[in-house]
């Protein structure tokens, strides 16, 4: 008997320690995480830089208010305006939370900044954006929001890469289009330079704010530290948090100077957001992954395991989408995802994850290496043919 509420169909592992890419049970078994904790631990598991930030400064102090000025949190906004190229950070604690806020300060800085009646937002279907009240309304899955209805109001959800859809979409009454770089729970479907690039410039046209969800793509994991850097545009809003504090619960919400405003005393707040243990390790994170080196290096990486994913299963895959080491493998229906899913576990000891559209969620640590890279490629060419072979 569990006296957890059933919300996770959990495998039956106990892990007790991470080190890198791998994962120990209690017995001494090793997994390897080519997940990241869905997209958390971007440097691995305990890395050092983390691990030390963490425990310095758990010896002296674990939390302050937000009435009071935080150092390390000062710090922290002061190295994500630098990288982002915006000017002001509201920290919470969690991706969703940080997409709240952002339709918050939209809203708020439309009508209270600009005077206009202005409160639709506007995401895009297959989108997700997190399962509280307001992100749930924009997360473009019917099935994360069904048993939960009514939702809330003023959300309209238009096809993904499709420019003409947005522009008809956008009205006088448009606040907010909110859009995934890579939409990461759909199925790791990029966006195009030019779609993005189009959707910015309506965005201006229209007196309309463009926010994108950094949630997943962020720090690092596109070969940029925000996926939107390799794209040529500058948005009003990012959200970003998962791997931003490597394994602590971060979030974050930046802007630009101008939407900031929309934000005074007590229209907004978090209990714990950017308190001084998180942002002392996402400080850790933010000085290693905004190295040009280390990006360079990702996307070196990336391009390393979609050729080795390529060579090894190549003949049964529709397509392998990939950005950085964010990577979909699509498989054909001689290959069934959720099984291969479940065969790379049992037996090779691998952490992946099975989306809809038969796809292999692939997020490893930027920190892999080419042998990890071909021991995955190995393992996976491996469990395809005993599935096609009915051994799994």
């Amino acid at each position: 008997m569990s006296w957890l509420m059933q919300t996770y169909n959990r495998c039956d592992v106990v892990f007790v320690q991470g080190a890198g890419l791998k994962l120990y049970t209690a017995t001494g078994e090793i997994y390897w995480d080519y997940l990241s904790g869905i997209g958390v631990n971007n440097l691995g598991h305990c890395h050092p830089a983390v691990v030390n930030a963490v425990k310095e400064q758990a010896g002296k102090l674990l939390h302050v208010s937000n009435l009071y000025r935080i150092a390390q949190q000062e710090a922290l906004a002061e190295e994500l305006a630098a990288i982002s190229g915006l000017d002001r950070v509201f920290f919470c604690n969690s991706g969703a939370e940080a997409n709240e806020a952002m339709i918050k300060l939209a809203r708020r800085y439309q009508r209270e900044v600009r005077g206009e009646d202005r409160f639709e937002v506007i995401t895009a279907l297959n989108s997700f954006h997190g399962r509280t009240y307001g992100a749930l309304a924009a997360t473009g899955q019917p099935k994360y929001q069904r048993g939960f209805e009514p939702l809330g109001a003023g959300f309209k959800y238009v096809p993904y890469n499709d420019l003409a859809a947005l522009e008809e979409a956008i009205s006088p009454q448009t606040a907010l289009v909110l859009l995934e770089p890579v939409q990461g729970e759909g199925g790791i479907y990029p966006a195009t330079r030019e779609y993005l690039e189009g959707v910015s410039r309506l965005c201006r046209e229209h007196g309309v704010l463009l926010g994108l969800d950094e949630v997943q793509t962020g720090v690092g994991r596109c070969g940029s530290f925000y996926a939107y850097q390799r794209m040529g545009i500058r948005p009003d809003l990012v959200s970003s948090a998962k791997a931003l504090a490597g394994g602590l619960p971060i979030g974050a919400l930046l802007a630009t100077a101008e939407v900031a405003q929309g934000f005074v005393p007590g229209t907004h707040a978090s209990t714990f957001g950017g308190g001084p243990l998180v942002t002392a390790a996402a400080l850790a994170v933010v000085r290693i992954v905004k190295q040009q080196e280390f990006l360079e290096e990702v996307e070196k990486i990336g391009g390393y395991l979609e050729a080795a994913i390529l060579a090894a299963a190549g003949d049964d895959i529709v397509e392998l989408r990939r950005l950085g080491l964010m990577l979909g493998i699509q498989f054909g229906p001689a290959v069934e995802v959720k099984q291969l899913n479940q065969a790379l576990f049992n037996k090779e000891k691998i952490l992946a994850n099975a989306l809809a559209n038969n796809t292999l969620r692939l997020l490893p640590p930027l920190i892999a290496t080419e042998a990890d890279c071909d021991r995955f490629a190995e393992a996976l060419a491996r469990q395809i043919k005993d599935l096609k072979e009915g051994q799994v």
